[in-house]
């Protein structure tokens, strides 16, 4: 099909498609904007849209499953990432204190930090903690230890006067 051909394709076809889409999917816009893209395919590939039968089927189907594509996205889009949980969930707004308290454990080296953060924060009892870890209830036992005083003395650098109340446990 040269560029003559196709113009005179397009010319008699495209109101009558974007009619067959619009009723096919509700959307005159979208109807209008899927079959505008099935023709600019069209276009790509008009030397082998001679040998099509139908061409006009052809970018009709085209036009139809842009436009099914283009649902599916907007359908999907709004969904929840995590499938499994089925509901958005609503981030709390965060205060001082937690602004605090994160940057104290950032300061702490890694064990300490994973101890405090399974034990106080995953509420994950200390002998959990420890098979999780892959060390020996005692290790984690002395990693809290630790990590509590250290963090105990960041927090009270960084924040006089604002101390956890009842500490960290």
């Amino acid at each position: 099909m040269d560029e003559d051909e196709f113009d005179a394709f397009y010319n008699a076809s495209f109101r009558r498609v974007c009619a067959q889409v619009y009723a096919m999917i509700g959307d005159s816009d979208e109807a209008a904007e899927c079959v505008q893209e099935a023709f600019a395919r069209a276009w790509a590939h008009r030397r082998k849209m001679s040998s099509v039968d139908y061409p006009e089927a052809w970018v009709r189907t085209t036009a139809y499953r842009l436009a099914v594509g283009r649902w599916r996205r907007k359908k999907y889009a709004g969904r929840v990432t995590d499938r499994a949980v089925g509901v958005r969930t609503v981030m709390p707004a965060v205060d001082e204190t937690h602004v605090a308290l994160v940057a104290a454990l950032k300061k702490l080296p890694e064990a300490q930090r994973q101890a405090i953060v399974l034990h106080h924060i995953a509420d994950l009892p200390v002998h959990q903690v420890a098979a999780e870890v892959g060390v020996p209830t005692g290790t984690i036992k002395a990693r809290l230890s630790r990590g509590r005083t250290a963090l105990a003395a960041l927090l009270a650098d960084e924040a006089p006067g604002t101390a956890l109340e009842g500490g960290v446990r």
